[in-house]
């Protein structure tokens, strides 16, 4: 027998609560805005301040545009512009060039063993730049690098062939990791593209080099596009490359720059460092309008609702050449600088490798220092906690921008995007201005809290990209459900967003974290003895010389960053099952 329905004033109890949550999701989403805007806005702005007031931040000052006045009437400033441009311009054409010539051997080849290909090539993006630039310090120094030893023994050379400490060097190394980024954001579009398109171009008589630059290049541009625009932004703040092999041949970019103007300068140049900032901020956002600007109004269609099946090319006896290519590109970017690490850790003096200099002093004096244990535990709480921290505010933004009609949710999207147009020592010296001068009792200046902040800050744009994804594919019916049988906004949101959302989360969780274990250009301005990190710990013990030590910080390190990418590929391979009640 089926029972009537009750009369609707006894739904009125359910209707109320409803609108309770209504007003209490309507508060959390202001609340998210708010600080979302403070983090990513409020240190901005504070930058732009700094870079017109007299004085450094916390002390009594008037506003001028001195800092900009002095910084471009030196030439050398001019310099610095050009070399930041040249360089990123060099290496962001080399990464497409391989990136998308591995992309396409992996995809569209008969090439052996493409998905271990695959990882192989991608392997580069996960290891730490700064521990591959100590590396290659060692292998192509000029004077004791194994390299330059070595072909200067086989070839009877008098002077050693490479030198890392250059113009060369600076993109030498910028390129290998930029290579795997390239070919992480493209693989994709190489999959998704219909073949058919190319095989009609051959039937209709075009050559192979005419199809590639009428049919495929055309076809790939916004692939192509959007990875050059992100790898050129990534090269224009790139910090670790030209420390380490700009600083010693007095190669200066904007990074080093403002590095040494805060740190090697008595007392700090503020000034010079807020104006080139403001400087290097300027050109990456414009970088990114150009970007928007050009992919706006056109349309690339790759995939249709016609079934296909990918065809490959056959390389024939070429297929070995595709892949030892592939091999010798993992050999240089990831074999070489790791067998150099390990190998001189274990040797008293780096360059002097004979059998009687072999030691375990270099990990006992690494494991008995304090400072290499409480950069490791900062380094983990950081990345860990931080990344989860991260991917949870991400997943509130994601929800409200897409999920919602709250009138701040365009504002709030545009807020999450803006560190990604800032690069991280920019946003690190806009904080050192907007967090020495809260009002009140709050202190985040010389705390762990503010590293926290700034890579909170630094993963914004990533984790809600991670978030948008999967959170677009959740039908609205389950929260309406929800909220109707009595349940708030935020149990709606724990128990029924994020259970969905386990897949993406854990992903964007994953890439944080490697982002936020390599993370040096903000951690440099940021951290306060007691709160090191250990890219920052590797940067000081390779300052003060003790380059042996520097090896065994970087082996754990490594260590570290490979057995989270074991994890990852293992939970992300984990199929979670889902219980129906």
């Amino acid at each position: 027998m089926i029972k009537p329905l009750p009369p609707p004033a006894d739904q009125s109890w359910k209707i109320l609560r409803l609108l309770q949550t209504i007003n209490l999701s309507h508060s959390l989403m202001t609340f998210t805005l708010l600080i979302v805007g403070f983090l990513t806005l409020y240190p901005v702005m504070m930058l732009l301040f700094g870079s017109v007031r007299s004085a450094p931040p916390g002390d009594a000052g008037n506003f001028t545009l001195e800092a900009y006045t002095e910084a471009y009437s030196d030439y050398s400033t001019y310099t610095i512009l050009l070399n930041s441009l040249v360089i990123s311009c060099v290496k962001t054409i080399l990464a497409l060039l391989l990136g998308g010539f591995f992309a396409w051997v992996v995809t569209r080849t008969d090439t052996p063993y493409p998905r271990l290909l695959e990882v192989l090539i991608t392997l580069p993006f996960f290891i730490p730049p700064i521990l591959t630039a100590v590396a290659w310090a060692m292998l192509a120094n000029p004077t004791t690098g194994i390299i330059n030893k070595f072909l200067m023994s086989l070839f009877g050379l008098e002077s050693p062939p490479f030198n890392i400490y250059s113009y060369g060097g600076i993109v030498w190394h910028m390129t290998h990791y930029s290579t795997a980024f390239v070919f992480l954001l493209i693989i994709g579009a190489f999959r998704a593209m219909d073949p058919s398109l190319e095989e009609a171009s051959h039937a209709s008589g075009a050559s192979g080099l005419k199809t590639f630059f009428r049919i495929t290049l055309p076809l790939m541009l916004p692939a192509f596009m959007g990875a050059a625009i992100l790898t050129f932004i990534r090269g224009v703040e790139a910090f670790e490359s030209a420390l380490f092999f700009g600083l010693p041949a007095k190669i200066f970019v904007f990074t080093t720059e403002i590095y040494s103007s805060l740190v090697h300068r008595t007392p700090p140049d503020y000034a010079r460092a807020m104006a080139l900032a403001v400087t290097l901020m300027a050109i990456t956002f414009i970088l990114v309008l150009t970007q928007r600007r050009m992919m706006g109004g056109k349309e690339y269609f790759t995939i249709t609702g016609k079934g296909y099946r990918p065809q490959v090319v056959k390389l024939g006896l070429w297929k070995w050449t595709t892949f030892g290519f592939c091999l010798a590109y993992f050999t240089v970017a990831v074999v070489l600088p790791i067998s150099q690490l390990i190998l001189s850790s274990f040797f008293m003096i780096f360059g002097l490798y004979d059998l009687k200099m072999i030691t375990l002093a270099n990990y006992q004096q690494a494991f008995s220092d304090p400072t290499f244990w409480r950069a490791l535990r900062n380094s983990l709480l950081l990345a860990i906690g931080g990344a989860g921290l991260c991917m949870f505010l991400s997943a509130i933004i994601a929800y409200i921008t897409f999920k919602t009609k709250f009138w701040g949710r365009a504002v709030l999207d545009h807020c999450s995007w803006v560190p990604w147009t800032v690069p991280g020592m920019v946003l690190a010296l806009g904080m050192l201005w907007a967090y020495i001068l809260l009002p009140g009792p709050v202190v985040l200046y010389g705390t762990f809290w503010i590293l926290l902040i700034a890579y909170l800050t630094l993963g914004l744009p990533i984790g809600v990209r991670s978030m948008a994804g999967t959170i677009v594919q959740i039908s609205p019916d389950l929260e309406e459900c929800s909220l109707v049988h009595g349940a708030t906004w935020w149990q709606t949101f724990v128990r029924i967003y994020l259970a969905l959302l386990r897949p993406g989360f854990t992903a964007g969780l994953m890439l944080l974290f490697f982002l936020f274990m390599r993370e040096l250009s903000a951690s440099v301005l940021l951290y306060s003895p007691g709160n090191e990190v250990l890219s920052v710990t590797i940067l000081k013990y390779w300052e003060a010389g003790r380059s042996e030590v520097v090896s065994v910080i970087a082996l754990v390190m490594l260590a570290v960053v490979l057995l989270f990418r074991v994890g990852e590929t293992w939970l992300l391979r984990t199929k979670p099952s889902v219980a129906m009640t």
